[in-house]
C-alpha cells in the first residue's frame, strides 16, 4: 500500500505545471501586460530601425502585390476556368502570400502588410501613431508599385481588358452587401492577427511566435473563398488603392470607399473585442 500511495502522489505532481483552463487561465499572478504605445513618439524618428521596418513593409506590401494580382489576372484572361487555379487558387495565392510575408517580416516591422491591420494595433496602443502613418504610407507606396510591376508585364491593353485586379463591387450586390462583406472579413483577419499574436499567450505558450503567420494566412485565404464573389475581397485598402491608381477606371473609383471604411471598421470593431472583451484590459486591476 506504501507503493500505491507513493505512486499516487508522484502521479499527481507530474503535471502541476499544467495550464489552468477556462477563466481561470487569465490570471495575472505571473503575467503583466506590457506598457501601451505612446502616442506620438518624435524619438522614432532618428531610429534606423524605424526606416528599416518602414521599408520591410514597402518591400512585403510590393510584393504582395505583385503576386496576387497577377494571379487574378491569369485566372480572367482564360477562357475555361477548369485551366486555372480558379477562385480556390485566388484564395490560396493571397493567404500563402501573407503567410510567407508575416514570417518573413514580423520581427522587422511585425508584417502588418495592411494599413487595417496597422490601425487595428494602434488603436490597441500597440504602436504609436507617428509609425501607424509611416507604415501606411509605405504599405500604400509599396502596393501602387506592385501593380504597377503587373501592368508592365501584362501591357496596357490587356491590363485594362483584365480589370488590373481592382476591387469593385460585383453584379448583383449592393454597396451596403459589399461594405458589410468588407466590414466582417477584416474583423476576421484582425482578430486573428490579435489572437495570435498576443503577448500573454507567447509568454505563456512558447509555440505562439512561431505559429503566428500560419493562421492568419489561413484566415486571408478562408475570407477570400467568402467573399471573392461579393467583392473581389479587399480587407485591406492599400491592395484596393494599389490596383485602383493603376488601373484608374471609373467603376473601379466609385466603389473604392466602400474598401476603405469597411476595412477600418472591421479593423476597429476587431480591437475593441479581443481589448475590452476578450482580454477585459481595461477592467484589470493596476498595480
Amino acid at each position: 500500500m506504501e507503493g500505491k500511495e507513493e505512486d499516487v502522489k508522484l502521479g499527481a505532481n507530474k503535471f502541476s505545471e499544467r495550464q489552468p483552463i477556462g477563466t481561470s487561465a487569465q490570471t495575472d499572478k505571473d503575467y503583466k501586460e506590457p506598457p501601451a504605445a505612446p502616442f506620438f513618439e518624435p524619438g522614432e524618428l532618428k531610429s534606423w530601425s524605424f526606416y528599416r521596418a518602414g521599408i520591410a513593409e514597402f518591400v512585403a506590401t510590393f510584393l504582395f502585390l505583385y503576386i496576387t494580382v497577377l494571379t487574378v489576372m491569369g485566372v480572367s484572361q482564360s477562357k475555361s476556368k477548369c485551366a486555372t487555379v480558379g477562385i480556390q487558387g485566388i484564395a490560396w495565392a493571397f493567404g500563402g502570400m501573407i503567410f510567407a510575408l508575416v514570417y518573413c517580416t514580423a520581427g522587422i516591422s511585425g508584417g502588418h502588410i495592411n494599413p487595417a491591420v496597422t490601425f487595428g494595433l494602434f488603436l490597441a496602443r500597440k504602436l504609436s501613431l507617428t509609425r501607424a502613418v509611416f507604415y501606411m504610407i509605405m504599405q500604400c507606396l509599396g502596393a501602387i508599385c506592385g501593380a504597377g510591376v503587373v501592368k508592365g508585364f501584362q501591357g496596357d491593353n490587356r491590363y485594362e481588358m483584365l480589370g488590373g485586379g481592382a476591387n469593385v463591387v460585383n453584379n448583383g450586390y449592393t454597396k451596403g452587401d459589399g461594405l458589410g462583406a468588407e466590414i466582417i472579413g477584416t474583423f476576421v483577419l484582425v482578430y486573428t492577427v490579435f489572437s495570435a499574436t498576443d503577448a500573454k499567450r507567447n509568454a505563456r505558450d512558447s509555440h505562439v511566435p512561431i505559429l503566428a503567420p500560419l493562421p492568419i494566412g489561413f484566415a486571408v485565404f478562408l475570407v477570400h473563398l467568402a467573399t471573392i464573389p461579393i467583392t473581389g475581397t479587399g480587407i485591406n485598402p492599400a491592395r484596393s488603392l494599389g490596383a485602383a491608381i493603376i488601373y484608374n477606371k471609373d467603376h473601379a473609383w466609385d466603389d473604392h470607399w466602400v474598401f476603405w471604411v469597411g476595412p477600418f471598421v472591421g479593423a476597429a470593431l476587431a480591437a475593441v473585442y479581443h481589448q475590452i472583451i476578450i482580454r477585459a484590459i481595461p477592467f484589470k486591476t493596476r498595480d
